[in-house]
Formats: C-alpha cells, sequence, structure tokens
C-alpha cells in the first residue's frame, strides 16, 4: 500500500470503535512492519536461489502472528518450536566435547535415534565442523557468522550432500551478498525482533 492510502472502512457504535482502537492498530502496526520489512529482504535477493527465513526471535505469545506476516511479506517460516526439527547448535556442541567420534558426529547420532523422523540442522562456525556436520548425514548446515568467502566454499562442500543455511548479523545492506554465494536458506531474526512499526492511524470520518 502506497503511504496515505486506506486500508480498510469500519462502521459501528463510536464506544466500541474507540474501545477497541488501540489494540487493533498495534496489531496492524506491528504486523504492517514485519511484513515490509521482510519483503524489503526478499527484494534485495531477487533473482538468486536463496530464500529469507524468519526464526524464533519472536514477541511472546506473537509468534504465530509473527510469522503469518512474515509469509505476507514473501518470506519463509522455518521451525515454529523445538518440536518440529531438531537444530544443533554451539552450546549442545560445547556440551558434548570429548564425545567420538566428535560433537557433531554424537549429536546427530543422538538426535536421529531419538527423532527419526525429523530433519537434523547443526550449527557450523568453520569449515571444519561443516565437514563433520557432512559426515554425519544431516539435511542442513547453518553456516554461522561466515563471510563471503568462507560462505562459498562452504557451499560448494555441501552441494548435493546437504543444504545450507546462512545465519547471524545479515543486514538489508550485506543480504545480497550473502544469498550469492549460493546459499539455500539466509535466516534474519530481524525480521520480527528488529522490524519498525507501520504508521497506520484510525480517523473518524464526521
Amino acid at each position: 500500500m502506497a503511504a496515505g492510502k486506506t486500508l480498510l472502512r469500519i462502521s459501528g457504535p463510536a464506544r466500541a470503535l474507540l474501545s477497541a482502537e488501540r489494540v487493533a492498530l498495534n496489531f496492524m502496526q506491528r504486523l504492517s512492519g514485519v511484513a515490509t520489512f521482510t519483503a524489503q529482504f526478499v527484494e534485495a535477493i531477487k533473482g538468486t536461489r536463496a530464500r529469507i527465513l524468519d526464526t524464533r526471535k519472536t514477541t511472546p505469545g506473537w509468534r504465530r502472528f509473527e510469522k503469518y506476516a512474515v509469509a505476507c511479506g514473501g518470506g519463509t517460516n522455518h521451525r515454529v518450536g523445538l518440536f518440529d526439527m531438531v537444530l544443533i547448535k554451539d552450546n549442545h556442541l560445547a556440551a558434548l566435547k570429548g564425545e567420538a567420534p566428535n560433537a557433531i558426529g554424537a549429536a546427530v547420532a543422538r538426535a536421529r535415534a531419538k527423532y527419526p523422523r525429523l530433519k537434523v540442522e547443526v550449527e557450523a562456525d568453520t569449515l571444519e565442523q561443516v565437514a563433520h556436520a557432512l559426515a554425519a548425514g544431516v539435511d542442513i548446515i547453518l553456516l554461522d557468522n561466515m563471510d563471503p568467502g568462507q560462505l562459498r566454499r562452504a557451499v560448494q562442500r555441501c552441494k548435493g550432500r546437504a543444504q545450507t543455511e546462512a545465519s547471524g548479523g545479515v543486514t538489508l545492506a550485506s543480504v545480497r551478498a550473502v544469498a550469492e554465494t549460493g546459499v539455500d536458506f539466509i535466516s534474519v531474526g530481524a525480521l520480527t525482533h528488529s522490524a519498525r512499526g507501520m504508521d497506520i492511524g484510525l480517523d473518524f470520518e464526521l
């Protein structure tokens, strides 16, 4: 919608309209901001193979609303909770330090044994960890805080073996360069934790 345009018209008793005004505007301003911010990221990577993902960094109680807004903006919903995919992160690996054959291999083996039907994703900070994740047969590798050069090398190693997700401090200024490395997904926590609410108001017509 262009600035200044009317989003919708409503009618009813003044008391009811004024009672609901602020709650309705809070939802519309917040969620329209998320959708608009997402659309900017999607537009920035147009023509690449990458897709923009959201994260679980959402407002308490608003997760499904905010993820719906991401989808409206052209983004792709990632995990809704801890139940729909196994994501093995750095703290999990630190807890398994010293396990054989390595922390990633041990974590993936445990995840596969307990949740055989779920996809398994592993966070990797280095190319060595990428190699361990590939050897463990993961579905997706989260390439965390890697520069474009590292991302390209990781993508080349993962081709045909695992999907790749870039993550960590991605901004509108940097997302295009990230997408051009060939990653499958780019996760952006800012979509839901830093989106600016849109300026939307309710005005009576007399």
